[in-house]
């Protein structure tokens, strides 16, 4: 398996080991573009694996911080209650750079940036940027994906 994101179609493949299409969702990334900086709240380029899954088993629109359950479900009560909150939800995949000075190691690091394919609350607009940096999936997508991959696919971030 192979998760291929498009900055511009604001999408995520996977792919199966052959190039098949096996799924492709909706994503919302970064508001302010693409970037490998640390603080830049940018999307990070190149390629990536999923160094972690976090959330297995979690309740529908858990709520998640410091990857961890907080033991909160995202209502919009809860939404309205925490209105800046950046809301991480239902599961996480963590992404870890592979490529030394461009997204790994250093100022870009982007595991140590906290970088994540998460679930979002319903009412995200995807399709449209306006993460910090992450990968921003519907719920049930975010679901599905988790269970298709393992520690270790790779994962393709790209403009085009």
């Amino acid at each position: 398996m192979r998760i291929e994101i498009s900055i511009q179609h604001q999408t995520l493949t996977l792919l199966d080991n052959f190039g098949s299409v096996k799924a492709k969702y909706s994503v919302s990334t970064a508001a302010n573009g693409v970037g490998c900086e640390k603080d830049s709240g940018c999307t990070p380029l190149g390629l990536h694996i999923v160094r972690a899954k976090i959330g297995a088993g979690a309740e529908l629109n858990t709520v998640f911080v410091g990857r961890r359950s907080t033991g909160e479900i995202c209502t919009p009560e809860l939404m309205a209650q925490f209105p800046n909150r950046d809301w991480i939800l239902t599961r996480i995949l963590w992404l870890s750079g592979t490529e030394i000075g461009k997204n790994r190691l250093g100022n870009v690091d982007s595991m140590q940036r906290y970088i994540y394919i998460h679930g979002t609350p319903d009412s995200t607009d995807m399709s449209k940027i306006g993460s910090h940096g992450c990968i921003r999936m519907r719920n049930s997508d975010v679901i599905a994906l988790f269970d298709l991959v393992e520690a270790g696919t790779i994962v393709m971030i790209s403009e085009a």
